[in-house]
C-alpha cells in the first residue's frame, strides 16, 4: 500500500496549517510557484527517513449549515479507504462538537490506524482538555499539538510513520508507467491509440475515468504496464467525491509507478496543478516525461515549437531534466516516441556508473573547477562513487562536506547529466566526510 496520510476533521480545527508544517518542513511541490501553496491539496512529507503522501481534506468542505451533507460524508469515506493512515483533528480550544461525532462515526466504519491530533493545546489547561476527547470512542490515541507552532507534531509523527513502508517497492520484471494530468487532457484516448480498443471510456466530461487502470503493454518487444489515472482537478473545482477519489488515485500510481508521463493540454499550458503532479514525480525520484497534448489545436506559423519549449521550460525551472514532447493524440502523433522517451526514462533510472569512469570523467570537472573555499577552509573531494539506490544517486567524498553549497551542488549535477545519460530522471549528489 502507498503511504499516504490524510487528515480529516470538522472545518477551523487547524487541518490546513499542520499540513502546511508538515510538507513546507522540506520545502515541497515548487513552493515558488505562484499559486501552489493556495491550490495544493496533498503533497510531500518525509520523517525518519520514510517518504509519503499527506491528504488535506480541509478544502472539500463547504461552509454551509449543513456542513455534512451526504457529499462530504462520501469524499471523506473516500479519503479514509485510500490512506493509510488517519490523522482526525479536533480542537482544544471550542472542545467537543458535534460534528466531531459524526466525523467519528465514518471513521469507526474505517479499519485503519487512527491518530486523534488535538490542535491548539498550546498551555497545560488546553493540554489536559484534550482529554474530553476520549468520548468520542474512537479507542485511537491522543496527542495534544500546537499545529501553528509545531509543538507536539514531532511524538505524533514518531507513531504515524512506523505504519509507513520505508523503501521503495521491490523493482518488477515491468517497467511501470502511470499517465498522470487535470481532467480532459486526453489521458484516456492517449491509452486507448495505444492499445487500439476502447479500455478506458472516453468522453468529454469531466472525471469519467472513476480508477486508475492497468493495462499491460507491448513495444519493439519490450513489456510494461500502463497505468491511466483519474483527472486531477485544483481544490477549488473539486465538488464531486469522484474527481476527491481521482486525486487519491493518482497519487497512489505516482508513487507506486517507475515513470510518470504528465499529460498538459497545449491550449492552457502548465498550471499549478500541474507543476504539483511533477512536483510530487520528482520528490519520489521517479521517471517524469512531459507530454503536451492537443498540439494540433496550435495555429503554427504565429509561435513555433521552440518557442513554447523555452516557456514550458521557464515554467519547470529547475526541473531541466524533464523531456518535452509535443504530441496530438487525436491524430496518433508523436505518441510512440512518447513511450520510447519514458522507458528510456526507466532505463536511466536504474542506470549505473562505474567509480573509476566517475571519478576519470568527473574528477577533470572538479579539477577545473574545484568547490570554493569557505572561511578559510580548502575544500577537496577525494573521490566519487554510485551508491546502491533504486534512484541514481553520487556519493563525493570530502574533507568538508558541511562547506559544499547549492550552486556548487548544482554545477556536479549538471556535469553529471553533461557527460552520463539520466534525461527524464531525478538525481541526488550528498556529500560526506573523508
Amino acid at each position: 500500500m502507498a503511504n499516504i496520510l490524510a487528515i480529516v476533521g470538522r472545518p477551523n480545527v487547524g487541518k490546513s496549517t499542520l499540513f502546511n508544517r508538515l510538507i513546507e518542513k522540506k520545502q515541497a511541490i515548487m513552493d515558488n510557484e505562484a499559486g501552489v501553496t493556495r491550490d495544493r491539496h496533498y503533497g510531500y512529507g518525509e520523517w525518519n527517513g520514510k517518504q509519503f503522501t499527506v491528504i488535506d481534506t480541509g478544502g472539500y468542505v463547504e461552509g454551509s449549515d449543513d456542513i455534512f451533507e451526504k457529499a462530504i460524508r462520501e469524499q471523506v469515506k473516500e479519503a479514509l479507504a485510500e490512506a493509510s493512515v488517519i490523522l482526525f483533528m479536533v480542537d482544544c480550544d471550542t472542545g467537543l462538537h458535534g460534528l466531531d461525532q459524526d466525523f467519528a462515526n465514518v471513521i469507526r466504519e474505517i479499519d485503519k490506524p487512527v491518530y486523534l491530533a488535538a490542535n491548539k493545546a498550546d498551555n497545560q489547561e488546553r493540554m489536559l482538555a484534550a482529554n474530553e476527547f476520549y468520548s468520542l470512542g474512537l479507542n485511537a490515541p491522543i496527542f495534544p499539538i500546537a499545529s501553528a507552532s509545531g509543538s507536539g507534531t514531532g511524538d505524533l509523527l514518531d507513531k504515524v510513520s512506523d505504519h509507513f513502508e520505508d523503501r521503495e517497492p521491490e523493482r518488477s520484471d515491468l517497467p511501470k508507467i502511470s499517465i498522470a494530468g487535470r481532467p480532459n487532457v486526453g489521458k484516456s484516448s492517449f491509452v486507448n491509440a495505444l492499445i487500439g480498443k476502447d479500455r478506458s471510456i472516453v468522453t468529454n466530461v469531466a472525471g469519467t475515468t472513476r480508477d486508475a487502470i492497468n493495462t499491460r503493454y507491448n513495444l519493439f518487444g519490450k513489456d510494461f504496464l500502463l497505468t491511466d489515472t483519474a483527472g486531477i482537478r485544483k481544490k477549488s473545482k473539486v465538488h464531486e467525491d469522484i474527481e476527491f477519489y481521482s486525486v487519491l488515485r493518482a497519487v497512489q500510481a505516482i508513487q507506486d509507478s517507475d515513470v510518470c508521463i504528465v499529460m498538459i493540454d497545449a491550449q492552457t499550458g502548465i498550471a499549478s496543478q500541474d507543476m504539483n503532479i511533477i512536483g510530487l514525480a520528482d520528490r519520489y525520484k521517479k521517471g517524469v516525461v512531459l507530454m503536451v497534448n492537443k498540439w494540433d489545436l496550435i495555429e503554427k506559423g504565429t509561435r513555433t515549437a521552440n518557442e513554447f519549449r523555452k516557456a514550458f521550460e521557464e515554467k519547470l525551472g529547475p526541473l531541466t531534466y524533464i523531456p518535452i514532447i509535443f504530441t496530438s493524440v487525436l491524430n496518433k502523433q508523436r505518441i510512440m516516441q512518447t513511450l520510447e522517451l519514458a522507458l528510456n526514462a526507466y532505463e536511466n533510472r536504474s542506470r549505473k556508473v562505474s567509480t573509476s569512469k566517475l571519478n576519470e570523467i568527473i574528477g577533470k570537472e572538479i579539477e577545473s573547477y574545484p568547490p570554493p573555499a569557505v572561511r578559510g577552509h580548502y575544500i577537496k573531494i577525494k573521490y566519487i562513487t554510485q551508491l546502491p539506490t533504486q534512484t541514481p544517486t553520487f556519493a563525493f567524498f570530502c574533507n568538508f562536506p558541511q562547506y559544499i553549497k547549492a550552486p556548487y551542488q548544482r554545477y556536479l549535477t549538471g556535469k553529471l547529466r553533461k557527460h552520463f545519460d539520466f534525461r527524464g530522471v531525478p538525481i541526488k549528489v550528498v556529500f560526506r566526510k573523508k
